[in-house]
């Protein structure tokens, strides 16, 4: 019986223990350095770090890895594993100065999870000595440079007894919304979500076979739940081969990524909808006659809103290259649920919802995101009654399962809140999503976050539905890089003055109102900030019936994301409430 990840490490290093479980591209270019290592290896390293970790006397710890991207920060998480302790993937540090936001979270990290120690490759491990003074807190924990430990340390490791129910590691979410959480993801947990995940993404036999065990590229950030465990963790439980190279190498340049699919000719890569958002602006007749993508088969996109417009543009773009629009794959999932959720068939179009139209006039349409995984029950239900909707009906989505995580770390409060809901008809406890959407003939369709819903005179507007109207409105607006929120407007008589509403007499009334902020280089934007602005406001307008209260344009760089690329809508009101953005311009407000 398989009772955790470290079972098929063992297994699939004493039966093919040559085979490349993991490459990794160090300059990102698919010509240039790579760096693999094998099955037999990657237990060698992993059982060695466990055994050091063993011998101090820390299994049940927690542990915070702070690994630049490559393999090394694959063998720390392992070796954490095989230990016992608890892996908390964090955030490396980048350079010796770290900014304020990156400080606090660093502390909060450490605070959080009572963290004992923290494990990296030397630069970080030795960096961190230089933060001594900014993070007192490092004080008291051990660090330790993994490439340290010796090979012949394995030797004394010892098997810790793991079952689907000891805890694996701590997912800290993105905080999108909120501050970030830490959710408690156990060893049954991932076995059942990478079985999710190679059921739906038609991880068989015959097709690893068939791809010659190449199943994965990624770009994606490995201390992330999406780059975690799709390409390393499923890469582990199937016993293949993944092709994994920095965010900040794809991010620099996005080809790479193309070109390491067209060069490894793998079945799975994926990532935001920002990724594809990203290739589809430095798509070159030359690039895409370069290409071979022909064989790639699932081309996932989820962690934030999947458009419509994108997935019919990159089809038409990379249809030369041999890319077929029946790969592309839009997908649901949360780290709360360990990763996916819901997911559709390899080799079907992607599903719209309330058009019947196709090219363009279809590139405002809903996008499904499949079925639930086998094994996973999802509802639409009404987040105040408690009540399952009919087909159809907007309200949040609840998801159970064997998937869905433990609940929150040290967190009492909030686990009760979002892990132990109950539904009329249904047996068992539900994960509250904090996510909206609606179910048509089995598919899901996400449609916004539960606490993002602005209310403007009584009807309900999704910031990602006015995001995407404004991005269409100019070609200067980047895609992704939009954020609509509410602000509280005093809408006073002309008979008042300033200091009698400063004052609060004779109050006036005070309404929500939409305020747009939107990316844009400095460049495309001189001379015409007010005629973008007003062309964002009419194509709101125009598609939702709702007044802007004030557009904003800002420079690139400057809203907030997660580590996973999702629009902090709370986190830009805020700045813009404190007048905190740094604007390219901004429009008068009506």
């Amino acid at each position: 019986m398989v009772r955790s990840l470290v079972d098929f490490l063992t297994t699939h290093a004493s039966r093919q223990p040559d085979r490349t479980a993991y490459r990794f591209l160090v300059t990102g270019d698919s010509d240039g350095e790579t760096e693999e290592i094998s099955y037999g290896r990657l237990a060698e390293r992993a059982q060695a770090i466990a055994a050091w970790l063993q011998e101090r006397g820390l299994p049940g710890a927690r542990a915070i890895l702070l690994y630049p991207a490559g393999i090394d920060f694959i063998c720390g998480y392992l070796g954490c594993l095989a230990a016992g302790v608890v892996a908390v993937p964090g955030v490396p540090p980048r350079g010796r100065k770290q900014n304020h936001r990156a400080l606090t979270r660093m502390k909060r990290l450490i605070a959080d999870a009572d963290a004992t120690v923290m494990m990296g490759d030397r630069e970080v491990i030795d960096g961190l000595a230089d933060m001594a003074e900014h993070l007192p807190e490092l004080a008291d924990i051990t660090r330790v440079a993994t490439e340290d430990i010796p090979d012949v340390a394995a030797a004394s490791w010892r098997d810790p007894g793991l079952t689907p129910d000891s805890v694996a590691f701590l997912q800290y979410t993105s905080g999108s919304t909120s501050d970030p959480k830490g959710v408690v993801v156990t060893h049954g947990n991932l076995l059942d979500n990478v079985r999710i995940l190679s059921e739906r993404w038609g991880h068989t036999p015959d097709a690893i076979e068939r791809y010659g065990h190449e199943m994965y590229v990624s770009w994606l950030p490995v201390y992330h739940d999406m780059g975690l465990i799709a390409p390393v963790l499923d890469t582990l439980h199937l016993g293949t081969t993944a092709t994994l190279l920095s965010p900040l190498h794809f991010l620099q340049r996005p080809e790479r990524w193309l070109t390491a699919i067209s060069r490894f000719r793998p079945h799975t890569s994926g990532g935001p909808n920002f990724a594809y958002e990203l290739c589809l602006k430095h798509a070159t007749p030359e690039l895409v006659e370069s290409l071979d993508l022909g064989d790639w088969r699932v081309a996932f996109n989820g962690a934030e809103p999947v458009r419509a417009a994108t997935l019919r543009r990159f089809a038409e773009t990379f249809a030369p290259a041999g890319f077929r629009r029946e790969s592309l794959y839009p997908c649901y999932g949360l780290a709360e649920a360990t990763l996916m959720v819901s997911g559709g068939h390899p080799d079907e179009a992607p599903v719209l919802a309330a058009t019947t139209a196709h090219g363009p006039a279809a590139d405002t349409a809903a996008v499904g995101v499949g079925r639930p995984g086998p094994g996973l029950t999802v509802v639409v239900a009404d987040p105040e009654r408690h009540v399952e909707l009919a087909e159809g009906e907007t309200g949040e989505i609840w998801v159970a399962g064997a998937s869905v995580a433990r609940g929150y770390w040290r967190n009492v409060m909030d686990t009760r809140e979002t892990f132990r809901a109950t539904v009329t008809g249904h047996e068992g406890r539900f994960l509250r999503t904090g996510d909206l959407g609606f179910l048509r003939d089995g598919e899901l369709f996400v449609t916004g976050r539960l606490k993002d819903v602005i209310v403007i005179d009584g009807r309900n507007h999704y910031p990602q539905d006015l995001e995407l109207a404004a991005e269409t409105a100019h070609p200067a607006l980047r895609p992704g890089c939009t954020a609509a929120f509410p602000v509280d407007v005093v809408e006073r008589e002309e008979r008042q003055d300033v200091q009698d509403v400063q004052d609060g007499r004779d109050g006036g009334v005070t309404s929500e109102r939409i305020v747009l902020v939107a990316e844009a280089a400095p460049e495309a934007v001189a001379g015409a900030e007010e005629t973008i602005a007003r062309l964002v406001r009419a194509a709101i307008g125009d598609a939702h019936a709702v007044p802007v209260h004030d557009v904003v344009l800002v420079r690139p760089g400057t809203i907030p994301k997660t580590s996973s690329g999702k629009i902090q809508r709370r986190a830009t009101r805020e700045a813009y409430l404190r007048g905190a953005l740094a604007g390219v311009a901004e429009a008068a407000a009506v």
